[in-house]
């Protein structure tokens, strides 16, 4: 099973964000063993940045961005992802960005805490605990 992973479930284990620690945490334990956890290159330079903004230096994001990558798979962006972004009714257009690219590699899942902004996605949206419970509850 593939799943694309949202950014906001990427920064809460990095960022220890409660409550949404404990789920995406588990979450991305599963990628590079029991799923396979994607990420679209465009999402590094946002995390590089957002992880800098919350006050990590540059070393660390960088050293949090590989550990990312040795358990996920990078897919790219590309011209036609870019376009069915920009022609969606998705209102955010990295989520649409997200979306579209996640189509195009036949993604199963986005897993992001935003589920209603995945209303009108391609790709069906889970939640990182909806996620664990409809997959791996046992």
């Amino acid at each position: 099973m593939k799943a694309l992973i949202d950014t906001n479930v990427i920064l809460d284990v990095f960022s220890g964000r409660e409550p949404h620690f404990e789920a995406s945490s588990a979450f991305l334990r599963l990628c590079g063993t029991q799923i396979t956890g994607l990420i679209a290159a465009s999402q590094t330079t946002d995390i590089f940045y957002l992880l800098r903004r919350e006050g990590k230096n540059a070393a660390e994001a960088k050293t949090i961005i590989q550990k990312l990558t040795d358990n996920t798979k990078i897919i790219d962006v590309t011209t036609t992802d870019v376009k069915n972004a920009l022609a969606s009714d998705m209102a955010d257009y990295e989520d649409a960005l997200l979306a579209f690219g996640g189509k195009r590699i036949k993604s199963d899942y986005i897993v992001t805490r935003n589920e209603k902004d995945f209303a009108k996605s391609p790709v069906p949206a889970l939640s990182p605990q909806s996620f664990l419970e409809q997959f791996f509850s046992e």
